[in-house]
């Protein structure tokens, strides 16, 4: 799988730009702020439907313009495809020249893993992040997924409105049991999809880590989710059915849902140096990578948004020379030459990408 070409007009500081990349490494170039991670963006737009920087969508629309549009044609092993994300009043996907009336018939056509500075965070901060990492994996393989997830998040938000009427209007308790039951059936089925996908990772994640770490480190990584079943879960709710109310909000369920990663037996997040924080995360994406294949027969698209801006001139070289059968996409402030790949280099400034050979 491989992006041939992105249309990028009035999206955040690009004019009007058309990139034609190359099917096994891009690298694009240059200063701070001059529009190299916009690239990324409208990539990661195209695929998933919204951007990995930003719930603000009029913040992707250039300065002074009224709306922007980014147009990408990709291949597969199988088939062409193209992808058109138009952003004004409203937001318009077409896929295939086809208007599509729901996020999941957009999932799955171009196929990515994404690696960000702050990925490291994926780790260190709260669980927010780590259910974000499945629902993005996930949501891309499995489209019904992100149907659930999006259900899943209209009930409980229901229910909170409701258990807040409780406490202050004095609103019936037995009411609840209609959004409990919709919880525990929606929560069911997330419960299948990320388990099966932690699964997955499981089977991959600590080879990979061992590999990285010349045998050094051996990495664990544990699901834990309170809503195994639909019964369970209904069971929970109506426990805590009292403690609910009186905080006026849903405290436990399917969107209190981690991971934990544990190097050597310690958990990484607590007790990992920086450095091992890193490499567990490096770890988890390739393993993604790995997932996904064996999913749909070819490797996801790989984008590096100044991840290997940590690593030293060598590390980096090796990194993107063992990365195989991959288009790379990758940003960065200083030029990456002689790699023993093919490689196509853009020079980036003030919203503008140039081809450099």
């Amino acid at each position: 799988m491989n992006i041939t070409k992105i249309k990028l007009i009035h999206f955040r500081n690009y004019e009007e730009q058309e990139i034609t990349l190359h099917p096994n490494l891009n690298i694009f170039h240059g200063h701070n702020a001059q529009g190299k991670t916009n690239i990324i963006e409208a990539i990661f737009l195209c695929a998933i439907g919204k951007s990995f920087r930003t719930n603000k969508e009029k913040e992707l629309i250039q300065f002074g313009q009224e709306g922007t549009s980014v147009f990408i044609e990709y291949e597969k092993s199988d088939r062409t495809g193209s992808v058109k994300v138009e952003l004004n009043t409203k937001k318009t996907i077409l896929v295939n020249g086809i208007k599509i009336k729901k996020l999941s018939e957009l999932l799955g056509n171009l196929n990515i893993v994404i690696f960000t500075p702050d990925d490291i965070q994926i780790l260190k901060e709260g669980p927010q992040k780590r259910r974000r990492f499945l629902d993005v994996m996930i949501g891309q393989l499995r489209p019904n997924y992100v149907h659930y997830l999006n259900l899943y998040n209209q009930t409980i938000e229901q229910r909170n409105n409701y258990l807040k009427q409780i406490k202050l209007e004095n609103k019936p308790e037995q009411f609840l049991e209609i959004w409990d039951e919709k919880l525990a059936e929606y929560g069911e089925k997330i419960f299948l999809y990320r388990n099966e996908f932690i699964e997955k990772i499981k089977q991959k994640i600590n080879s990979i880590h061992q590999t990285i770490t010349e045998q050094a480190e051996e990495l664990k990584l544990e699901y834990e989710s309170n809503c195994a079943n639909k019964q369970e879960y209904l069971a929970l709710l109506k426990e805590r059915r009292k403690l609910d109310i009186i905080k006026g909000f849903t405290t436990k369920g399917i969107h209190r849902d981690d991971f934990m990663i544990y190097i050597n037996g310690d958990l990484v997040n607590v007790y990992g140096s920086q450095g091992q924080n890193r490499t567990a995360v490096l770890s988890l994406k390739i393993a993604e990578m790995q997932v996904i294949y064996d999913e749909i027969g070819e490797y996801p698209i790989l984008l590096l948004d100044d991840f290997m801006s940590e690593l030293d001139e060598k590390r980096r070289r090796n990194f993107l020379e063992r990365i195989e059968n991959t288009q790379v996409i990758i940003t960065c402030t200083d030029k990456i030459e002689n790699l023993n790949r093919d490689t196509k280099l853009f020079q980036v400034k003030k919203g503008q990408a140039k081809s450099e050979g």
